[in-house]
């Protein structure tokens, strides 16, 4: 079962970033824009971490640290664009396990999160970024995607749906995880989407995409990308 993150921040951007880059780590996001919203949804279905904006338009984040530490033990980081020392220590005495200033790289995110859980009990590996088996080769880092040496053009979202099965390599990927990781929470169930990408890809990548050699299905539940 995937690790969910419940991002709590009002600028689009950012969340829409931070939910893309996320997902294709294999994270269940959720999304909040207000203090209300994110108390709502701890209630309901308390995730496995928290990432929280501090300027929000119904209150500041250091409420909702002191409402989730009053219940949970989860790992909460902060991510603000505010750089005073002393903010980060009351934050941090609040009961917050990181404070990241922004602007920050996706990278060191999600590596803080990692460490966050870890100190929690939690280990959670890297996720693939790298993926070569038998005349497919992708780099996520490079964005590269080479098939029996030849580069291949890939639109941004069938990048993200290859993505998606490359950090889960030799696993299912169901139907609705990928439709959210990739178009978003409201598409699950927009199968048709996934369907007309996966036979795009399909037509770039295997030999005969009808017999496919890596883009396999798995009948009723998802995909999987061959891991050999």
């Amino acid at each position: 079962m995937s690790l969910s993150v419940l991002v709590v921040e009002d600028d689009r951007e950012i969340r829409t970033l931070m939910q893309s880059s996320l997902a294709v780590e294999g994270f269940d996001v959720r999304t909040a824009v207000s203090v209300s919203e994110a108390k709502a949804l701890l209630q309901h279905s308390p995730p496995d971490v928290v990432v929280l904006d501090l300027g929000l338009p119904d209150g500041d984040g250091i409420e909702l640290v002191h409402a989730v530490r009053k219940r949970h033990s989860l790992p909460i980081l902060v991510v603000s664009a505010r750089h005073q020392e002393a903010q980060k220590i009351a934050l941090l005495d609040a009961g917050a396990d990181d404070y990241l200033t922004k602007p920050f790289s996706v990278g060191e995110l999600l590596a803080r999160i990692r460490v966050a859980l870890r100190h929690r009990g939690t280990a959670l590996a890297p996720a693939s970024t790298q993926y070569a088996v038998a005349g497919l080769k992708v780099d996520l880092n490079l964005r590269l995607v080479e098939v029996n040496g030849q580069p291949l053009h890939l639109t941004p979202t069938e990048f993200k749906l290859l993505a998606r099965l490359v950090r889960s390599a030799g696993r299912v990927v169901t139907h609705r995880q990928l439709l959210a990781d990739v178009w978003g929470p409201d598409f699950t169930e927009h199968t048709h989407y996934l369907r007309l990408y996966m036979g795009q890809l399909r037509a770039k990548i295997e030999a005969d995409p009808a017999e496919p050699r890596y883009l396999l299905t798995e009948a009723g539940v998802g995909y999987r990308l061959a891991a050999e």
